[in-house]
């Protein structure tokens, strides 16, 4: 009995007898005498040749399949890369797969991962937007450096451009960073320092403190970082690295301080948690104490110090004509009368130093003892004599405070009491008693003036007793007072009648 069997032209055949394989059958008709023939055929349109038993078929019969199929095996450290046309196919480690010869193009790149895992330029191009098992492929623009990373160990920078790694068996990261970033973070940098220095001298600068030691770190000129002492860091290196030796005077020139202290709002911000400053102003002094001792006396202007490893203390003085207030201060007076006194007093700072380490609080010392003062002053006198001359506490006020701040170096120009404020009761009194003060004097004052009129007008009447003509003048002048008060006078008759008709005139 004959078995026949047909390969269309697109497929190819494997001849078995009895599962027994016997050869490769092309596209054609074929006829068998037996019925243990059988004949497995494959679509060529799918080029990866899926084949019961390949590997014990390569095993026996290689030579005879090696003419029609693109074998491909792949060992534990091995992975390779397919080309079917136009499409790539990737084989991991420890695979063996089969793709059909002739009717596509096939061809395939093995690679050895225990030599180096990158994939050759040549391929990274062809397989652009080809997404494939095991490759892991990385873009590194031209303002980055790639740091690749296999199981979290660095390996090696990488420059711009496009990269593909075999990652089927091992972790494969890239960390990029920005070259226009001149202090970027670098991952692990004491790692860097201690095992890759090929990698460190070639791209980065080191910064290296021991004690007593600040650097100022500047990229164009700019300060982008200040550094403690004990710091290591790593800076492309590009950057400027100025180092200073603060151990003999950790106070900034002039310079500096300019550059830190009143450039930039960021350098500003940087060097805000690395330095101690203090603005003198204008008719002020500053006291610098290091470690709790006096150093210096610092002028008007701004004044920084670096901070490490010392403790720094400063504060200003103002040596300004100052006053100073002691109000509603309620005394009792000689006599026992309660009474609330206002005091102002002005001072000045003429030596700061022993000012501030003689006394712990200026303007407290000077409120407490112009206080004592004052209630001194007006416990000793009388409300009388309080009121009669208020001066006399002025005096005896500054007298006391004067002496108590001459040895701490405080000049007091002048002390003043604003007002002395009595209690009702005592207000209404005294107004009564000077009321009735006031009427006594102003009755002394009427009785003396109407004793003084009654003598001047006895006196004249003895003159126009002796003198006539003083008498018409007399009479003259009450006419001429009248007369202000009459619109219109008619006169007949004499002078002698005048004063006569003028008194008629009054009476109706």
């Amino acid at each position: 009995m004959w078995k026949a069997f047909y390969i269309k032209p697109n497929e190819i055949g494997i001849l078995y007898h009895r599962s027994d394989f016997k050869k490769v059958l092309q596209p054609g008709y074929y006829r068998y005498l037996g019925w243990h023939w059988q004949v497995k055929t494959y679509d060529l349109n799918q080029p990866e040749a899926e084949i019961e038993n390949l590997e014990l078929l390569l095993r026996n019969h290689s030579l005879d399949l090696k003419q029609y199929l693109l074998v491909v095996q792949t060992s534990f450290n091995q992975a390779a890369l397919v080309r079917l046309g136009q499409n790539w196919l990737s084989i991991g480690p420890n695979q063996l797969q089969a793709f059909w010869r002739g009717f596509i193009e096939v061809e395939s790149h093995l690679f050895n991962l225990e030599e180096n895992l990158e994939l050759p330029a040549e391929f990274v191009q062809q397989l652009r937007g080809i997404d494939l098992y095991g490759l892991k492929k990385f873009q590194i623009f031209e303002y980055e450096i790639g740091l690749l990373y296999v199981q979290n160990n660095f390996v090696q920078p990488l420059e711009p451009g496009e990269y593909a790694f075999w990652s089927v068996d091992k972790d494969v990261t890239i960390r990029t960073l920005s070259r226009i970033v001149p202090n970027p973070s670098f991952p692990l940098e004491d790692v860097l320092i201690e095992r890759h220095s090929e990698f460190v001298a070639v791209y980065c600068k080191t910064v290296q403190l021991i004690s007593q030691q600040v650097a100022i770190v500047r990229y164009q000129g700019k300060v982008i970082s200040i550094l403690p002492p004990y710091s290591r860091k790593l800076f492309w290196r590009e950057v400027e690295v100025e180092i200073i030796d603060i151990s003999a005077d950790a106070k900034l020139p002039p310079h500096l301080v300019a550059e830190l202290v009143s450039g930039s709002p960021e350098v500003v911000s940087l060097s805000r948690n690395c330095l101690h400053i203090r603005e003198v102003p204008a008719q002020h002094i500053g006291l610098l104490y290091i470690n709790q001792e006096f150093q210096a006396q610092l002028p008007p202007g701004i004044h920084a110090w670096w901070i490490f490893g010392r403790s720094l203390q400063t504060e200003t003085i103002d040596l300004r004509l100052q006053s100073m207030e002691v109000s509603g201060q309620d005394i009792l007076s000689k006599d026992k009368v309660p009474l609330r006194l206002n005091l102002t007093a002005g001072f000045r700072i003429l030596d700061s130093l022993k000012a501030k380490n003689g006394l712990s609080d200026i303007n407290g010392f000077l409120y407490k003892e112009l206080q004592f003062a004052l209630r001194a002053a007006v416990g000793e006198r009388t409300l009388d004599a309080l009121l009669e001359n208020k001066g006399a506490i002025d005096t005896s006020v500054a007298e006391y405070i004067r002496e108590k701040t001459a040895d701490y170096g405080i000049e007091i120009d002048s002390v003043g009491v604003k007002d002395i404020i009595l209690p009702g009761e005592i207000k209404t009194i005294l107004s009564k008693v000077v009321e009735a003060e006031k009427a006594a004097q102003a009755n002394v004052v009427r009785r003396r003036e109407e004793t003084a009129a009654t003598r001047s007008m006895l006196n004249t009447a003895k003159v126009m007793e002796d003198n006539p003509v003083a008498l018409r003048l007399k009479e003259l002048e009450v006419l001429e007072r009248i007369a202000e008060k009459i619109d219109r006078i008619q006169v007949n008759g004499s002078l002698d009648s005048i004063l006569t008709e003028l008194i008629r005139i009054n009476r109706q």
